[in-house]
This record gives C-alpha cells, structure tokens and sequence, in this order.
C-alpha cells in the first residue's frame, strides 16, 4: 500500500499504486491512499487536555513510525528514529 500525507490546502502528491502480485494464487492487489490528518483523532487528542500544535505532531509522528517500523534494516530504523524525534521538535506547525 502506497500512504501519502498531505498538510497544507496547497500540497499535492503525484504517486504510483504500488502493485503486489500472489504467484502461487495468481491474484494480485494495488492501492495507494491520500488523505489529511484524521479530524476525528485530533478532536480525541484535544479532548483529553492535548494542545492542537501537539495532537497534529503526535499524528504525523505515528504516520512517519508506520513507515519507519516496515523498514528491513534495524540500524536504518533506529538512524530515522532518531532523526525524526529532533525533526517534530523544530517543527511545530
């Protein structure tokens, strides 16, 4: 599955479905998603005394450890683990 986060009304994606295909049952599957963060879940954060700012980086911080985790290599895990944390720190937006 190909995820793409966008965060401004400005931002645009230009993405290619990632296609997997099943040999030994001959089927195949494809898809990418596009999609903001969930208003739903930045309305929880909130609801429990979290600031805006804050709920937003949490929920771009668990998109960027979705991808992070999938990575094969441990010691390239833990380098972008490490890179994002000052990241979300400068950033607040």
């Amino acid at each position: 599955m190909n995820k793409n986060l966008l965060l401004s009304d400005e931002a645009e994606i230009d993405t290619k479905p990632e296609l997997e295909i099943y040999a030994d049952d001959v089927q195949c599957s494809h898809g990418a998603t596009i999609g903001q963060l969930d208003e739903t879940a930045l309305f929880y954060l909130q609801s429990r005394g979290i600031e805006l700012l804050e709920a937003q980086n949490l929920l771009k911080q668990a998109f960027v450890f979705e991808i992070i985790d999938r990575m094969p290599l441990e010691a390239l895990r833990n380098d972008l683990s490490m890179l994002q944390s000052p990241f979300f720190k400068e950033h607040k937006t």
